[in-house]
């Protein structure tokens, strides 16, 4: 088995594929969420600029000061006495701008990692809120190791730029600009000397900076599969362990870590090229100014401070000379963790509310289907002309085969998903033209997988309604036959049920999940083989106390097992997508197609199954 790459477009990104001009895009988008914090931002940049004026001031006081010191040595007493004093001067001045710029940069780093944390804080806001907005078609596509990597490293690597990429670019144009133009103002010959290793330090740092865009995708790419990998391990450990799986596991992770290793071995490799290349310059250029200064001193055409200070200049510019380096890795990191997320944040959600939706004005509370037919993918149904209508009071049965469209049925209710055919309405409004919060509070769902909170039984149960007083959270538990082991447990309703609810079996779970369904109160219910992990006799007593709980309301109940749905005032049976047969049970069972053959075919695998047909819910009332 393989695993393999998660990714929005599908199909694997290499160098080839990737979009180089939008490096400039994402990072002003990046540049754009720092200025939103203008106060901040002006502060950091203006504690970078002052900390590269004081430096600037060095040289020239280093300058200064070996001049000084050569009259303290060559001068008369009296010369000497007056440099002595002036060189104490020029040592006080350089501990102060020395200090001043350490104090200033300092600080300046500490507001500008205030920005970053702060756009991160927006970013994972942002992020966390586009992942409930985007429909169920896009969850259906991603895995959630991708996404998981995308809210976290590459959150980092994009909010890492504000302070690693575009704070130090500033001081570094800062400090390279001023000391160029001072330089060439001093000695233009001695300068282009001085400078000569820029434009090799750039032509390598730029090169690194295209390729580094390109391994710092890949490998972000990888640690989504590594992540993944993780991900379904841990989610499906017992799984693992019951088939003595840990080796083809940690082979299988063996091989994602690996990937991602090589990768970032790489990323390395290409810095370290690009850092040699540039520093080889550098020494080149200092050497040649060394020997060209050095030749000016001794011809008396230059003072040992006038060569001093050229030698600190290119010192000053070591540091930040370096850290390009890191800016252009800083840079290309952000613009592929940066286009990763902004990927997402972009999409527009495929199920949205409409220009002008209103609330759903809750009326009688009927729920049709007219004609309806959909398609996850184009060119393949799964629902074709299907209609019915469910009234309040009523239940309608839905069975048939795996395929057949039964869950779709549940899914487009509570528009998971659009239909691609027909409508279907609510009280005779279409729920495409109303908003999908007031929908999803008028319509129920409770699904056949049960996903549990780690949290309290009162948290999991209450969670559409937080604030539901306690006797509706116990009268849900109760017409769920949830209540009795739920006041056995040590504390109650406040006891944890664990990750996922493991501290349950698969039945509580179930159970639990209904009661969930029941808290708010909704004018549409719909059970989706909810009572699969249920026994028969606890899911006879929940069907009744569920029949008494939904009595007034449009009810729908999907099911495999026809013990769950005998009841129901209207069966329709669904072949391919289409509904074949309509009826009560009875009429169902006496007419001999496929829902007898279901019936029959149920009734010799469990003798518990009514040979009579049960009175419907119209005829109970009756």
């Amino acid at each position: 088995m393989s695993v393999s790459r998660p990714s929005l477009r599908g199909a694997a990104e290499d160098s080839a594929s990737i979009d180089m001009s939008a490096a400039p895009r994402v990072l002003r988008r990046i540049i754009g969420l720092a200025l939103r914090y203008r106060g901040l931002t002006a502060l950091a940049i203006g504690c970078s600029i002052g900390a590269a004026l004081f430096s600037l001031t060095l040289p020239k006081l280093f300058g200064h000061a070996v001049d000084q010191a050569h009259q303290l040595l060559t001068g008369g007493a009296a010369t000497a006495e007056a440099a002595q004093d002036a060189l104490l001067t020029t040592a006080l001045l350089v501990i102060g701008a020395a200090s001043l710029r350490g104090l200033l940069t300092g600080y300046g780093g500490y507001v500008a990692e205030q920005v970053s944390q702060k756009v991160a804080y927006d970013l994972r806001l942002a992020f966390f809120q586009q992942l409930q907005r985007l429909s169920f078609g896009f969850h259906d596509k991603i895995h959630s190791g991708d996404l998981i990597t995308r809210g976290m490293l590459d959150l980092e690597g994009t909010r890492a730029f504000i302070q690693g990429g575009m704070m130090q670019s500033l001081t570094l144009v800062m400090l390279l600009s001023v000391a160029s133009f001072m330089m060439f103002a001093t000695n233009p010959v001695m300068a282009v000397m001085a400078l000569a290793f820029v434009p090799i330090a750039g032509w390598a740092l730029a090169r690194m900076g295209v390729l580094l865009r390109v391994t710092w995708l890949r490998v972000q790419q990888l640690m989504s599969v590594l992540t993944l990998t993780m991900e379904e391990n841990l989610q499906g450990i017992r799984v693992v362990r019951a088939f003595a799986a840990k080796a083809f596991e940690m082979g299988k992770f063996d091989k994602a870590a690996n990937d991602a290793l090589q990768y970032s071995f790489k990323r390395i490799t290409l810095r370290f090229r690009a850092v040699t290349a540039m520093t080889l310059s550098y020494y080149g250029s200092m050497a040649l100014l060394l020997w060209y200064g050095g030749h000016q001193v001794i011809d008396g055409a230059m003072s040992v401070g006038r060569l001093t200070e050229f030698l600190t200049y290119m010192t000053l510019l070591q540091a930040p000379i370096r850290q390009i380096a890191m800016i252009f890795a800083s840079a290309a990191r952000a613009t592929s963790s940066g286009g990763r997320v902004f990927e997402v944040l972009d999409l527009a959600p495929g199920i949205a509310d409409a220009p002008g939706a209103q609330p759903l004005k809750a009326g009688e509370g009927v729920l049709r289907f007219e004609h309806v037919d959909f398609a996850y993918d184009e060119g393949r149904p799964v629902l074709r002309d299907v209609s019915f209508e469910v009234r309040p009071g009523q239940t309608l049965g839905v069975v048939g085969a795996p395929g057949s469209g039964k869950s779709t049925i549940a899914n487009l209710i509570p528009r998971f998903y659009d239909v691609t055919g027909g409508r279907i309405t609510i009280d005779g409004q279409d729920i495409r033209e109303v908003t999908l919060a007031s929908l999803r509070q008028y319509v129920g769902l409770v699904q056949q997988e049960a996903f549990l909170f780690d949290t309290t039984v009162t948290n999991n149960v209450a969670y559409a309604d937080p604030w539901a007083e306690e006797d509706r959270i116990v009268g849900a538990a109760r017409t769920a036959q949830l209540h009795d082991y739920i006041a056995g447990l040590p504390t109650g309703y406040s006891t944890r049920v664990g990750e996922r609810g493991v501290a349950l079996s698969g039945g509580q779970r179930q159970r639990m999940s209904i009661a969930r369904g029941v808290v708010p109160g909704p004018g549409v219910m719909i059970f989706d083989d909810s009572t699969a992990a249920i026994d028969a006799v606890t899911e006879r007593k929940v069907r009744e106390a569920l029949a008494s709980a939904t009595r007034t309301k449009a009810t729908i109940i999907i099911a495999h097992r026809l013990s769950s749905l005998m009841h129901a005032d209207q069966i329709v049976v669904l072949d391919e997508g289409r509904v074949v047969e309509r009826g009560t049970h009875a009429e169902l069972v006496a007419r001999g197609g496929a829902y007898a053959d279901l019936y029959a075919l149920q009734t010799k695998a469990d003798p518990g199954l009514p040979e009579e047909a049960p009175a419907s819910r119209q005829e109970e009332r009756a």
